[in-house]
């Protein structure tokens, strides 16, 4: 058995789970892990943030500074591999370059991740050492065009672990990404100014990973949002002709031919990236997969913090520093825009999801419907969409 590629199917149930999410006690994590890395003792365990995974701090008495993720217990463990695997094989191609990114620490069996019983199910479990460096806010164009220098370099790598594949339109995407991360993956094209590294050719293709298409960014999102209010509220017509507006400018945009291969799949900037000089860490790549390049960068230019008057000339900054490494075309940024009002709606789609259940449905109705509604009236899709609703 590859033990990369752990397979936990003796730890599931069949009963019912207790809890939707519990936060793990550190004595137990420590407990059930700490002799399972050989690193020695562990001199801390402690509670750090809860997101979407849980995540604790761990020292250890050599030193030794790690961060450990709890997944929730929704995550897949295809998803998990195919995170854990590209970070490994990203740091043969980021050597030397303005881009970093930690791999998971290899417990001694040579896994690369573990599986915790909770009371809500399965949580599996992955230590990375804790990444060197600052949050920038990037605040100034100096910080933006690093960053965006940064990410052109960690693009340039995945497209090397990786080859890109051809996309065609919004819906193909689904078929392309399988192509990408199949058995059959030296039938996908690759540009021919991109060399592809002769070890990232030998290895074994990456675990398959869903691709950020139409059905990831769009319509799972909108069955969410309308499990959580309701398929007859008065908003669902409203959110169901956006969700297809949005679909269909996006197709529109991609039809073209843009920049399609891996994407960091959360590279907003506020916390996914440790900056040490002009070299960011960049971490958080549970959404990694493959897309386009213009939904993984208008995460950038929708990151929180930046005042309204700001926003096009630090994007312009990040793009010129991006532009330095690799190419990005004038379409590619054109459908950035689209792209930022699709995140935006996955976003609520992901609150829909998973916040009800984990905070509780009253900080999630009325006021949360109706503030993502008053948004998305403000593009003229959603006054389309508002229009042919009220009809």
């Amino acid at each position: 058995m590859n033990l990369s590629k752990p397979h936990f199917e003796h730890a599931k149930t069949d009963e019912e789970p207790t809890a939707n999410r519990s936060i793990l006690r550190s004595t137990y994590i420590e407990r059930r892990l700490s002799d399972l890395y050989g690193l020695g003792k562990w001199t801390e365990c402690r509670y750090w943030l809860r997101g979407l995974n849980d995540t604790y701090r761990v020292r250890t008495q050599d030193g030794g500074a790690y961060m450990l993720r709890i997944y929730r217990a929704e995550s897949r463990e295809s998803d998990i591999a195919f995170e854990l695997e590209l970070l490994e094989r990203l740091q043969a191609e980021l050597f030397g370059a303005a881009a970093a990114a930690s791999p998971a620490v290899r417990l001694a069996d040579g896994r690369l991740f573990s599986a915790l019983p909770a009371p809500e199910g399965v949580r599996f479990a992955a230590l990375f050492r804790e990444a060197e460096g600052a949050e920038d806010p990037m605040q100034d164009e100096a910080s933006c065009i690093a960053f965006g220098r940064s990410a052109a370099e960690l693009h340039a790598a995945m497209d090397r672990v990786l080859p890109r594949t051809a996309a065609g339109d919004f819906d193909a995407v689904r078929g392309a990404g399988r192509a990408a991360n199949g058995a059959a993956g030296a039938a996908a094209s690759e540009p021919p100014e991109r060399a592809v590294s002769g070890e990232a050719c030998a290895a074994e293709p990456l675990p398959p990973r869903a691709p950020a298409d139409a059905e990831v960014l769009l319509r799972a999102p909108l069955r969410m949002i309308l499990a959580q209010i309701g398929e007859d509220h008065p908003k669902a017509p409203f959110l169901r002709r956006y969700a297809q507006g949005l679909e269909a400018a996006a197709s529109e945009a991609v039809s073209g031919g843009l920049d399609f291969g891996l994407c960091h799949g959360d590279m907003h900037g506020n916390n996914n990236a440790l900056r040490q000089g002009d070299l960011f860490t960049h971490f958080d790549f549970e959404f990694a997969a493959p897309g386009w390049r213009a939904w993984d960068l208008a995460q950038v230019k929708n990151r929180k913090r930046q005042q309204s008057e700001r926003i096009e000339p630090l994007w312009q900054a990040f793009l010129e520093g991006y532009r330095s490494v690799r190419p990005f075309s004038a379409a590619d940024e054109a459908a950035v825009e689209i792209f930022r009002l699709v995140r935006r709606f996955w976003t609520m789609g992901l609150d829909a999801e998973f916040a009800p259940p984990w905070e509780g449905a009253l900080d999630f109705g009325e006021d949360w419907l109706a503030g993502f509604a008053e948004e998305f009236r403000r593009h003229p899709l959603g006054k389309a969409a508002d229009t042919a609703s009220a009809l």
